[in-house]
């Protein structure tokens, strides 16, 4: 049985009546399941989705509204009124929740991203159950996550926890849609997101929420990268969390199921930030960063591009394709002029007290374009 921390995912379809209206009850069975897994020792944070649906007929929509304007004004009135919901169905248990609300930009600054790593682990040091949801009131395009199973699954990165289990109304992962395809074949178990499944599997969204299967097997792939195992199935009745953990849950298994996590810090320069500049190295320094688990030294690098300093993230390229990102110790002028020489005569030039150009803690190899 997982132990440790798990954080659980749980969708507007998960937590709307027929109508798409937020469903109290839905929520506090889930709630009561949440709190079996707490009375076990087990840490849980909870990425919710459900601030339109608790919000739009307050305001006068008939149905889900579609435009951002009016999906940010649902949620505006909708938040408020979920975490209360929240916070008085764990009270019921002995237990306090507390609301954070996230955007892209928060993940995207060093400093508030490191500021969230901190804020819910000691959250968690005070027993308090963390409620994660997007600033859907605020965000714009180009900060959001898209969804809910995304953030969740950088989540679990940030947390380092065990497991993701991302819960919906589907009893897991399939190799056709099996509300088209009578003969349908589930999986119980994937080691990894094969590019084959994800072309196939639709990216439809439900009529309550934005994310569908495809966007589930998304977020899966990035957990895994992050060192997180994955459950996707149904989340219904207070036994169902802990047979999940037990290995007995309705839906599909992602991940090797290893302890190998990916470092906060790396997450942050794989996943969130974004390059000042870039440069193309040698296929010495290609083996030594790829194979070898060597820092970049200033004898591989072949040219510089951008305007960046000392402390940026760059891109690096070998043979014009990008193999990875890191936090250079030299700014571009400065690589400019000891780019190929060996590590004491960029020294020299340069009166800096690091050889290395790319440390290889904080480097990351990213064979092709991250999803996120």
């Amino acid at each position: 049985m997982a132990t440790g921390t798990i954080v659980i995912k749980i969708g507007s379809s998960s937590l709307t009546d027929g109508n798409g209206a937020l469903s109290t009850e839905r929520l506090r069975g889930h709630v009561e399941a949440i709190c079996e897994l707490r009375h076990q020792g087990i840490n849980v944070i909870v990425v919710t989705s459900g601030a339109v649906a608790a919000g739009f007929t307050l305001i006068g929509y008939h149905q889900r509204p579609k435009s951002i304007s009016q999906k940010q004004a649902a949620a505006a009135v909708g938040q408020s009124l979920l975490m209360q919901a929240y916070m008085d169905a764990f009270r019921l248990h002995g237990y306090t929740a507390a609301q954070l609300l996230l955007t892209r930009a928060d993940f995207a600054d060093p400093a508030r991203f490191s500021n969230i790593s901190q804020t819910l682990r000691e959250l968690l040091k005070r027993g308090a159950i963390p409620v994660i949801n997007e600033n859907d009131s605020t965000s714009v395009d180009e900060l959001t996550f898209g969804d809910n199973d995304r953030l969740s699954a950088l989540v679990s990165g940030i947390i380092h926890a065990d497991m993701l289990c991302l819960y919906t109304d589907v009893n897991g992962v399939y190799d056709q849609n099996p509300n088209d395809s009578p003969n349908a074949k589930k999986y119980h178990y994937l080691a990894s997101v094969p590019e084959a499944l994800l072309d196939r599997v639709s990216a439809d969204t439900s009529a309550v929420g934005t994310g569908g299967m495809k966007s589930k097997l998304l977020a899966a792939k990035t957990a895994i990268e992050l060192g997180t195992n994955v459950f996707i199935g149904n989340g219904k009745g207070r036994e169902t969390f802990t047979d999940v953990l037990l290995g007995k849950g309705d839906g599909t298994y992602l991940g090797p199921f290893t302890n190998k996590t990916m470092s906060t810090t790396k997450q942050w320069i794989v996943f969130h930030s974004e390059p000042a500049g870039s440069i193309e190295i040698d296929s010495g320094a290609s083996t030594a960063l790829l194979k070898r688990g060597k820092s970049l030294l200033p004898a591989g690098v072949l040219s510089a591009k951008g305007d960046f300093s000392a402390g940026d993230i760059i891109e690096v390229f070998f043979n014009n394709r990008p193999i990875g990102k890191g936090k250079t110790n030299f700014s571009k002028h400065e690589l400019e002029l000891i780019k190929g020489l060996n590590s004491e005569e960029a020294l020299s030039l340069t009166k800096r007290s690091k050889k290395a150009v790319i440390h290889r803690d904080f480097w990351v190899a990213t064979k092709k374009e991250c999803s996120y």
